[in-house]
């Protein structure tokens, strides 16, 4: 099993696929729209949906607007450069809502960004990427060992 995507209802989707394409550097991946239901369904990622987890954005045609709820909590994206990756943000129109720095009672260094419509997009400062196979087997081996 693995973790497929994770959805979010937004209320204006051209400014979310902005959002999330050019000022976070995804990739619009597929675009359906369903007339008959009134709604479309945009899926955004850093990779193909065959082997990387990504973001459904639906957009209802008769909704502007969602509360988000005390039950939402973020998403998370690694970065290599958080500092660089904030200044990009930023200087793209995005909305830094906490600057870089270490979390509260421990050392890993995070900031958030909110997207168009309030959802808030953590930033975690990573270590130089490795490919997804890679991270699983290394997984599995230390789930092994233990």
């Amino acid at each position: 099993m693995r973790l497929l995507h994770t959805m979010l209802r937004v209320g204006d989707l051209e400014r979310s696929l902005v959002f999330y394409t050019e000022v976070l550097g995804m990739r619009l991946l597929r675009r359906r729209d369903y007339p008959s239901g009134r709604f479309t369904l945009a899926f955004v990622g850093y990779g193909d949906e065959s082997d990387t987890c990504v973001l459904e954005l639906t957009h209802n045609w008769d909704t502007s607007s969602y509360e988000i709820g005390s039950g939402y909590g973020h998403i998370a994206i690694g970065v290599e450069d958080i500092y660089g990756t904030c200044a990009a943000i930023a200087g793209k129109g995005g909305s830094v809502v906490r600057e870089p720095g270490p979390m509260k009672h421990g050392s890993t260094v995070i900031a958030f960004v909110a997207d168009p419509d309030g959802y808030k997009v953590e930033l975690i400062q990573r270590p130089a990427e490795a490919p997804v196979a890679e991270a699983q087997a290394a997984a599995v081996g230390a789930d092994a060992a233990a």
